[in-house]
């Protein structure tokens, strides 16, 4: 063979390198194919695949939908803030002198936020208006109301209160402490009941993915055989049901996500007509972008999981042993 020859066949060789797909392209050309074939014949099922996907949102909405309401209720809670603070009634013999100076040294506490000081003739005022008992109210003559001191606790309330009750100058402390640790610990059980619902229910989504999944492995058994006998590894089979199920999650999120939309707008109009009848601006509020993108990436993950789990058993079962 001539020198040039030899040179054209090295040319040769080099473009044809040159010119096959790379490990890389391989990769990801599959992957595409894997994700635009799995949507197909999930479409290509819309029945099967709307029952699968209708299930899966409807065991995804009712934790999601407990865990927003429980949200609502904390926001609820917190909006009653006065239910921490603490109210030292003085003796009726202080002077309103005296009262400022018990107030000054509250403020100077550590474990005191804020004191806010409500003579007799402002609570009067407010009663009147707030009652509605003018006529009853002049009627008394005398403006029968101590002085109040509104206290705001920086820390343990409980322990404050108890420090307040032993002031020379206070008459009565009054603290709600126990409705709201009964309010704190209904919140707690709450937020873990919804912590147990979704692990059950986020089980059943991956065991419903799963499946169906299954079915549509059992329908392509001998095409899965056939690949085996001609050395495609399990990733290669795996690929395509792995995006069916992320398929079947992704659906289901945007389902569960719309069902909950629909429901807070079912609900939103009486409870602002109830929360108006008691003088609250409380509005009901649902899940904002950057959570319902993660709603929508835990169902999508789910789905993968259970795809993920019946093509591993699967190809474990069915793989060619040499002979």
């Amino acid at each position: 063979m001539s020198a040039g020859t030899k040179k054209e066949a090295a040319n040769k060789a080099a473009n044809t390198e040159a010119a096959a797909p790379s490990r890389l392209g391989v990769w990801f050309a599959h992957h595409l194919h894997s994700v635009v074939f799995s949507l197909g014949r999930a479409l290509r099922k819309p029945w099967a695949t709307a029952l699968t996907v209708a299930v899966m949102a409807l065991a995804l909405a009712l934790p999601l939908g407990l865990s927003i309401a429980l949200d609502n209720l904390k926001v609820f809670a917190g909006s009653v803030q006065q239910s921490r603070d603490i109210n030292l009634f003085l003796k009726p013999g202080i002077d309103g002198a005296a009262a400022q100076d018990v107030a000054a040294t509250l403020r100077a506490r550590a474990d005191v936020a804020g004191v806010v000081l409500r003579t007799p003739d402002e609570g009067l005022a407010e009663l009147r208006d707030s009652a509605g008992l003018g006529e009853a109210i002049d009627a008394l003559g005398e403006n029968p109301l101590p002085t109040l001191l509104i206290v705001t606790p920086a820390s343990d309330d409980a322990a404050l209160a108890k420090a307040l009750e032993t002031l020379p100058q206070a008459d009565l402390v009054q603290h709600d402490a126990l409705w709201r640790q009964r309010l704190d610990a209904w919140l707690g059980f709450g937020a873990r009941l919804v912590q147990v619902l979704s692990l059950l229910l986020g089980l059943g989504a991956v065991l419903v993915v799963g499946n169906t999944v299954r079915l549509d492995i059992q329908a392509r058994r001998e095409e899965i055989g056939v690949l085996q006998l001609l050395g495609a590894s399990d990733g290669f089979i795996r690929r395509p049901f792995i995006y069916l199920g992320a398929w079947y999650g992704l659906g289901a999120g945007v389902l569960a996500l719309g069902l909950i939309g629909a429901c807070g707008l079912a609900l939103r109009p009486p409870l602002a007509a109830l929360s108006g009848s008691y003088g609250s601006p409380f509005t009901l509020h649902g899940l904002d972008a950057l959570h319902s993108g993660l709603v929508l990436l835990g169902t999508v993950v789910l789905g993968w999981l259970g795809a993920w789990l019946v093509t591993g058993h699967f190809l474990r079962q069915t793989r060619p042993t040499d002979t």
